[in-house]
């Protein structure tokens, strides 16, 4: 077996003698960087900016959150304006991004790079470029004008240095663990944090399912769920932030896409030039705020979030604020009950977006008993006869799940429409999937067969047990066996162990580890930092999407993928402990 790309240090850093592709997600400036003279730069919300070529950085390297050090040098970006700085280094080039993203087809002028004094400069349509050599440092800032870039260029680069040193150390937040679990936590943290994007002016502008979801810039219900446990703890304000936002994309019937668009502008118009003059696009994409309209899921997160949020802090004000919209979500899927389950129709319109799954999903089912749950507790306080009712139905929720869902071989379907159904054929896939333990965490279940699901969970789709699967022990797959049924797969999806088809995905690793953890049951650690000691083997810096042997990874510094740390701090004595399995 080779020797991992990166190592975990006892610091939890990671160090490497080989040059690998450094994510960087500052509040505005983002984009891919590697050590041998090379960065992809983009602005958050407004678009591409260009590659900047520099003189290479010679290893071993030591990577740490947006940034890295070396013997000669290092890459260092500031947190309070869009502004890098790049230390031993020489300015080799710069070409600008010709459109501000891979879809526009707007017409641009073309961009030139100038020289002004001893800066260069770049306009775009959409944004300004300034590049710096400073002695042996190399500054770049960016903004969606000259203003903003200029107050970035005019950062010290001790004052550049120190913001990252900064941030880096703020995201040590177990340092106690052991080097794996310690840099799991750092990178997850990051992964969290990075996500909390910013305007031009500074305020709060979404946040960013990843590094590669930017274009058009928007923000996620699901993915924004999974980051918030994490800041629910660290930033609760941006959670309530993140609420209001959300609120802007539910419709009073209690529809939502599955994101809200926040794009600046040019990004903005360039858009809704695409959305509205290609075909197909205006039906996909309704509204122009709409990233996806109508995904099931989605207003069920906004109710949880709601519901997170209150428990935590025990502030009142969103739920009293959004009290209609909620509503207007429990009508909706009420009105989408038969046989005392709300029915999905058989659309790829929920987290598994190459899936048509249909009829009663187990997946959805545990986040709407969430959901009633949640309306339940918060309507004893606002409005005693409704949250009546919503209790009401979430004891026949419970029952009719029972019922539709749970499978002879120990643990409940993927998902079942069965005869009778007013607008979904019969069908069902009755494999073991990773996201029907949301059944689990929202105790939609009873706990006896909760724990045969976590057996089957840990038999089945712990790649270690599991010996049918042949590429050994990798991680977590989502599902097992892919699915059966082909008609009802698509894209990346229609291949077996891809994406939604049996891929690791961090978040839903933490979803099961927290099972295990808040149950008291050994073997929590595995799905915590396997998938972590994979992307260190193989050389992937930050939480990845998902991955998996055939396929290899998806975006690199994945919001949501930030779930393990957070379930690691939340149970922290526990995690420190030790785990004996």
């Amino acid at each position: 077996m080779p020797e991992p790309i990166l190592k975990a240090r006892e610091d939890g850093l990671v160090e490497s003698d080989h040059a690998v592709t450094l994510p960087i997600m500052a509040p505005r400036l983002q984009g891919e960087l590697h050590a041998e003279g090379w960065a992809d730069l983009a602005l958050w919300g407004e678009g591409d900016l260009g590659r900047l070529r520099f003189s290479g950085l010679d290893g071993p390297y030591v990577y740490f959150p947006n940034g890295l050090s070396a013997p000669g040098g290092g890459v260092f970006a500031a947190q309070e304006a869009p502004v890098m700085v790049i230390r031993g280094a020489t300015y080799r080039g710069f070409a600008p991004a010709r459109r501000c993203a891979s879809w526009d087809r707007s017409t641009h002028p073309k961009a030139r790079v100038r020289r002004e004094k001893a800066r260069r400069r770049i306009d775009l349509q959409w944004g300004v470029v300034l590049i710096e050599q400073r002695g042996e440092d190399l500054v770049v800032a960016a903004g969606a004008d000259l203003a903003e870039a200029d107050r970035a260029l005019h950062f010290s680069v001790d004052t550049i240095v120190g913001e990252a040193q900064a941030y880096a150390a703020h995201c040590d937040l177990m340092p106690e663990a052991d080097p794996v679990m310690r840099g799991m936590v750092v990178q997850g943290v990051h992964a969290g944090l990075s996500s909390v994007r910013r305007d031009e002016r500074g305020r709060f502008d979404g946040l960013a399912a990843g590094l590669h979801y930017s274009a058009p810039a928007r923000t996620y219900y699901r993915d924004g769920y999974w980051t918030l446990q994490l800041l629910l703890g660290l930033a609760p304000s941006i959670v309530h932030e993140e609420i209001e936002i959300l609120a802007s994309g539910l419709q009073p019937d209690g529809e939502a896409p599955s994101g809200v668009i926040v794009s600046g502008p040019e990004q903005a118009r360039a858009w809704e030039e695409l959305r509205t003059t290609a075909f197909g696009m205006d039906w996909i994409h309704i509204r122009s705020i709409d990233w996806w309209s109508d995904h099931f899921d989605s207003p069920l997160f906004f109710v949880l979030a709601i519901g997170d949020y209150v428990r935590t802090t025990g502030d009142l004000e969103p739920a009293e604020r959004h009290w209609p919209l909620v509503k207007a979500v429990f009508d909706r899927y009420r009105g989408l009950t038969e046989m005392g389950l709300p029915v999905k129709p058989r659309h790829e319109r929920d987290w598994a977006d190459n899936v048509y799954r249909g009829g009663f999903v187990a997946y959805d089912l545990g986040l709407w008993v969430g959901a009633l749950d949640v309306i339940s507790k918060l309507g004893a306080k606002l409005d005693p006869p409704f949250g009546a009712a919503a209790k009401a139905l979430a004891a026949e929720t419970r029952a009719a799940i029972e019922t539709q869902l749970w499978r002879p071989d120990g643990w409940y379907a993927d998902y079942h429409a069965p005869e009778g159904l007013a607008e979904v054929e019969p069908a069902l896939e009755d494999h073991l999937t990773l996201d029907s333990l949301t059944l689990l965490r929202y105790d939609a279940v009873s706990e006896d067969r909760a724990l045969q699901v976590l057996q089957a969970v840990r038999d089945r789709l712990e790649t270690r047990h599991n010996t049918d699967q042949s590429f050994g022990d990798w991680g977590m797959m989502c599902v097992y066996p892919p699915f059966k049924h082909r008609a009802d797969t698509r894209s990346k999806s229609a291949f077996a162990f891809r994406y939604h088809n049996g891929s690791d995905w961090p978040w839903m690793d933490g979803l099961y580890a927290e099972e295990r953890l808040r149950r008291g049951l050994p073997g929590w650690r595995y799905p915590l930092v396997r998938w972590w000691e994979v992307c260190l083997e193989k050389g992937w810096l930050g939480a990845v999407e998902y991955f998996s042997p055939p396929w290899g990874r998806g975006s690199l510094l994945q919001g949501w993928s930030g779930l393990p740390a957070a379930v690691a701090l939340k149970h922290r004595e526990t995690v420190l402990a030790g785990d004996p399995d």
